[in-house]
Parts: C-alpha cells; structure tokens; sequence
C-alpha cells in the first residue's frame, strides 16, 4: 500500500483506486478519494497522458494547471490496454484494485474486452464506477460537457437576468459538481461492500447532477401551480420558472449591492430577514422605514424590493465591500463580500485550508482548491500532481512484475 509522508491512518487507507478518468469530473473525484486516503493509481495513454496536462498550458512544456490542480496525491503508469501485454497488466491491476473509476464514452471498455461482467469474473469485489454525461434514455450516447450539462440539467434556464440569455454559472456543477456526487456514490458502495462482500455498478450522470443541484428551482415550477412566485424580483410569470437575476431563491428576499469604489466585484450579497428589518433600517439612517406601512412587514415590502435594495445600496456605496461586512455582521444581517479569484487566492481565513501551495520539480510551486472535507481523524496530506508514467516501476513491482522488462514494455508500446 502506497501512502502518503504522515504516518496516522487516513479515511480511506487501504483503498486502492484505478483512476481512467481524464479531464475534470473523473478526476475532481478521484483526486477527493486520494486526499483521503485512497491510493488513487491513474492510468494513462503512453507519451499522451491525461489531455489536460497539455491544455492551457501557461508555462511551455509543463503540465498545465488543468491538470495539476485536480490531480494531487495521485501515482501515475502509463499502459496501452489495447495490447496483448497492456491487457494482462490490467487484468492483474484489476484484482490490485478496489474501486475502478472511469469516464470514457459508452462502451470503451467493453470494446477493449473488459465488460462489466468481466470485470466481476476478475475481481467479485470491484466497484465500478461510470461518469457519463446521461443517464438511460434518448440522449445516453450523447457527448456532455461542463455547460452542456448545465444547459440540460436545469441551471442555464434558471441563470441570469430576465431580458437576458440563459447563463452558465461560473461554479463547475457539471463536472466537480458530478465528481462529488461519485465520490458519495463511490463510499456507499464501498460501505454495503464490508457487509455483502460484492462490488457493484455505481453510475452517475452529469444531466442528473446538475439537476439535484436545481432541486429548489424544481420546487419553484411546481409551485407556480399555484400562483406567482412572490419572493421573485419578475412581474409577470409564464408556465416554468424564469431567470431571477440575484434573487436568493430562498424565503427571505436578497440582492447584491454596490460598495465603495465601484469596481466590478465591489458589491456585498444582503439578505433581509423579518428580525433584522428594524436594526438594519436604523442602521442604515431610515429609522423611520420600521413603521412605514409600506416597509414595516415582509409582506408590504415585497412589491417593491428594488426600492428596499436602492436604499441600502444608498448607504453600503459609501463603504468598502468589507467594511459593509463588518458592520452588517454585528448586526446579525446574512450577507457576503463578493469575492473575486483574486480575493480568495489572497484571503488569510483560507490559506493553508481551502487553497493550498503546492510544489512540483517542473512548475515549481503552485497553489491549488484544497479539500473541502475536513475529517478530524484523516487530515489531507497534500501531495503533488504525478508526471506521467512517473510510477510505472514501482506499480509494476506491487503486482508482480519483475521490472526488468520494464524497457521491453516501453519499446513494444504497452507503457
């Protein structure tokens, strides 16, 4: 078992992953399972590797970003499962292996032989784990990609302003989004296994990801049934719910306002609850809105939340984002600063947690999205991305191989 340089036990050791995943949604899955403890080994293609390593390359010869940022922890070999030899070393990596992850268009695997009933010949306890873009149905050989699977799922028809065109979302829902639901599938089925000693099928499709995500806006279209949607900024309402601009989606009404100086992510996110009417309208200098019959209750300010949202505006603009933040907080008003890329690539509270500096012997060092799941018994030991094909001899050595035809593999274009 390959682990990482701390010596405690992680969530997951003792998992060993094949990782065939490429791109983003595969591997933002199984980059979670390595930082928790998963030995995650990739498989990749002989002198291609993973797509993106050279993909938005910014320093030349160097894998990318796109690839180092959702590839950490992660050992790498490269094996041509189209050869005679690739075939028996999959086959072998397959009884190695606990859980197999891939991405590929239906059926590749099949047609390279390893069906999923052949996979459970070779190994009873494999989980088999498929990220397509569709579930079963008219549309399940189609190709999906990030904003295609927003664009399906829900989120572009509900994104934006109401005079403007369906938006995508600057969130990666389609592909970290799915990746994430695969890693609680990918648990699930490693937890029934400790009791029904099987692996199994687990099978999540970007379309339906990103439609979980949209769970409220569904609740929203079966609620117009009913009538308007009152917390809604729209006037009038068709048969499926429209693109609200920043609407909070919630009960409680909301809205970006701008702050001092003006830039374009000089605004803070507020949220109106009925408790903080009175401190928030004494504390933005309108002490009088409290009894206003026009702005006393939820329910009177509904009609015209562009005037409410103006009057705060009126006052955050003569503050700074965080400013505003400070001072709406110790008022207990729900709000956020918008932060930019920048601002959270610089931001304390996050540094050493959430982004996290990295270092590789070709890029030098980097920072990278650390994991969003905090275990206290299984902290992450972050590890860099793996150069392609850097593990190819010590993997080969755990199952079996005598490494002295490692250069006969390589000549004949297995590795």
């Amino acid at each position: 078992m390959h682990n990482g340089a701390a010596s405690n036990a992680k969530a997951l050791d003792g998992i060993r992953v094949l990782d065939m995943t490429h791109v983003q949604a595969g591997p933002s899955a199984t980059q979670i399972l390595a930082w928790l403890g998963a030995d995650v080994i990739k498989v990749e293609l002989p002198g291609r590797g993973d797509i993106t390593r050279g993909q938005l390359r910014d320093v030349p010869n160097v894998d990318s970003l796109y690839f180092t940022m959702l590839n950490c922890n992660k050992r790498s070999i490269t094996l041509n499962t189209k050869t005679s030899d690739g075939k028996d070393i999959f086959t072998r990596l397959l009884r190695h292996c606990d859980v197999l992850v891939e991405n590929f268009g239906p059926g590749v695997l099949d047609r390279q032989g390893f069906s999923w009933e052949k996979i459970q010949a070779i190994n009873p306890r494999m989980i088999y784990a498929s990220i397509k873009g569709f579930g079963p149905g008219k549309y399940v050989d189609f190709k999906a990609y990030e904003t295609v699977a927003q664009a399906m799922g829900g989120s572009m028809s509900t994104t934006g302003s109401e005079d403007g065109p369906p938006t995508s979302t600057g969130a990666q829902i389609g592909d970290s989004g799915n990746g994430i639901h695969t890693v609680a599938a990918i648990l699930a089925a490693v937890i029934q296994r400790t009791h029904s000693g099987r692996g199994q099928r687990v099978q999540v499709a970007m379309q339906d990801a990103v439609l979980n995500l949209c769970r409220v806006k569904m609740r929203d279209q079966q609620r117009l049934a009913h009538g308007p949607l009152r917390e809604y900024p729209n006037k009038e309402f068709s048969d499926y719910v429209p693109r609200s601009g920043n609407a909070s989606g919630g009960g409680q009404p909301g809205a970006a306002v701008r702050c001092k100086p003006g830039g374009a992510n000089d605004y803070v996110y507020v949220i109106i609850q009925p408790h903080v009417w009175e401190p928030l309208a004494n504390m933005i200098g309108r002490p009088e809105l409290v009894t206003d019959p026009a702005y006393a209750t939820p329910e009177a300010r509904l009609p015209h939340l562009d005037e409410v949202f103006a009057v705060i505006e009126a006052w955050t603009q003569k503050f700074g984002k965080f400013e505003v933040l400070d001072k709406l907080n110790e008022i207990d008003v729900p709000c956020g600063p918008i932060l930019s890329t920048k601002d959270l690539l610089e931001d304390e509270s996050l540094a050493g947690r959430m982004i996290v500096d990295i270092e590789h012997p070709e890029r030098g060092t980097f920072k990278t999205v650390g994991c969003p799941l905090q275990l206290s018994d299984s902290p992450v030991d972050y590890r860099r991305s793996p150069l392609l094909g850097e593990h190819n001899e010590e993997i080969l050595t755990e199952i079996g191989y005598d490494t002295g035809h490692l250069d006969e593999l390589q000549s004949a274009g297995v590795l």
